[in-house]
Formats: C-alpha cells, structure tokens, sequence
C-alpha cells in the first residue's frame, strides 16, 4: 500500500502488485485497443489488427507508474528519473536557473556545478519524482527541437522543463525535464509554490527522454557514469557530502 513505512528492521508490509497505469496513459492505450478491434472485427486485417493490439500493451507499460520506497535520510537527493547515466560534468546552470527572476530572488548561480545526465529510453518508466523535499519556487517551460535527449546539445535545444525546488534549510535544487526524439509532450503536476516530499510524482515525459539534476555547490554524487537508476529510490547524492567514487564495469 502507498505510504507504508518500510526499513530494515522488518516494519511496514511489503508485496508484488502490478503497476498502476497513470491516467495521462489510459486514453492512449485505450485508443490504440479501439483502433485494432476495429481492424480485427470490422475488417478481419489480422495482418495489421494483432500488431495493433501488441502495440497497445506496449503503450500501457509506457504508462506503467509502479509504488516506490523512498529513502528517509534528511540530506538525500534521490533519482528524479529511471534510466541510466550517461552525463556527469561540471557546467554552468541554464541561465533560467541562475537566479534572474525578480520575484523570487532564489537561484542556482552563474559558477559552475556538478549535473547529472540520466537518460531514458522508451523502456523506462517516465513518471518523474522529486529529488529532494521543499518548495517549488519555479516552473520555467521552454520550447524547442526535438533531437536525441542523449547528446549534449539537447540540454539547450530541445523542449524542456526546469523546476527550481527550496528546501527549509535554504538549500537550493534543479533539474529539467528534456524532451527526447520521439517525445511531443512534457505533462507537469507541479506548480510554484507547491510544497513537495522527496520522492513525490512530479511529472512525466512521453515516449523517451532525459533528466538533468544540478547538484547544489560542495556535493558530490553517489552515482557513476553507466549506472541504472531508480526514481525515487537511488541515491544521487548527500548534500554537502564529498569524495570520488570508483566502480568497475562487470
């Protein structure tokens, strides 16, 4: 059940279920199920109506929005994404994030910080989380291309989302929702002012795409270059936290 308190001394219940489908998924799926009906019984197109309705299972499990644990340590910044990390580097924040908007007067800066790419593929589910608890202090939506999320120059050219969170000790986060090749939509369940848990739905990027996280300054991450993550449940990074890591490929 969603909300149960597990931990490693045996507390919380815990079983497999299957995943929900998110309501953004249902009429999509549902559309591609109608379309393939009508060819298999109106028209008896075997040939295109089973494709169809294989097509359509695939469109439910793009859908799929299974429960997550999240980690309960203060200073946590967990995945916001599922995918693998294929960018770490030191950059400077998109100038949305820097700190330019007079009505809040909170921002990133313009020196240099650590981001992390993760890349998602058309098999990963797309629902977003949170990567720290706090409050949502900017939504900045901007249009743009529609290239492979994977390269690098997709973090200032394609469709994106930045979303700048505080948390109540002051510090400050981002990251930014970027469409991929074959996305067309970045879907928000946020808005400013919204206060928000670590691990919280946050939105949802359709059909492939990537997620950048800009650590806040003197944090290091957790993470390594190749590595699957898990929204809501892979630790990122420990803010104020530094020190290299290592790991083999295997």
């Amino acid at each position: 059940m969603a909300g149960d308190l597990l931990d490693n001394r045996g507390r919380g219940h815990a079983e497999w279920g299957w995943p929900s489908i998110h309501p953004e998924g249902r009429k999509f799926g549902l559309a591609a199920v109608g379309v393939s009906l009508i060819f298999l019984l109106l028209f008896d197109w075997e040939i295109v109506g089973w494709p169809l309705l294989l097509l359509s299972l695939g469109v439910f499990a793009f859908f799929r929005d299974p429960e997550r644990v999240v980690p309960q340590g203060q200073d946590f910044i967990v995945s916001p994404a599922d995918g693998l990390i294929t960018q770490i580097g030191q950059v400077a924040p998109p100038v949305e994030l820097q700190g330019l908007d007079p009505q809040d007067g909170i921002g990133l800066g313009s020196e240099p910080v650590t981001r992390i790419s993760i890349f998602l593929s058309v098999f990963d589910v797309h629902i977003n989380r949170a990567p720290v608890g706090g409050t949502v202090r900017r939504v900045v939506y901007i249009p743009g291309k529609f290239t492979n999320a994977d390269l690098d120059k997709a973090s200032e050219e394609n469709e994106r989302q930045h979303v700048l969170i505080e948390r109540s000790d002051g510090t400050v986060l981002a990251f930014t929702q970027i469409a991929g090749l074959v996305t067309r939509r970045i879907v928000p369940f946020i808005k400013p002012g919204d206060i928000l848990a670590a691990g919280q739905r946050v939105g949802l990027i359709r059909f492939g795409s990537r997620v950048d996280v800009y650590l806040p300054q003197g944090t290091d991450p957790k993470v390594l270059l190749g590595q699957r993550v898990i929204a809501g449940e892979t630790i990122l990074a420990e803010i104020g936290r530094q020190g290299l890591i290592e790991g083999v490929s295997q």
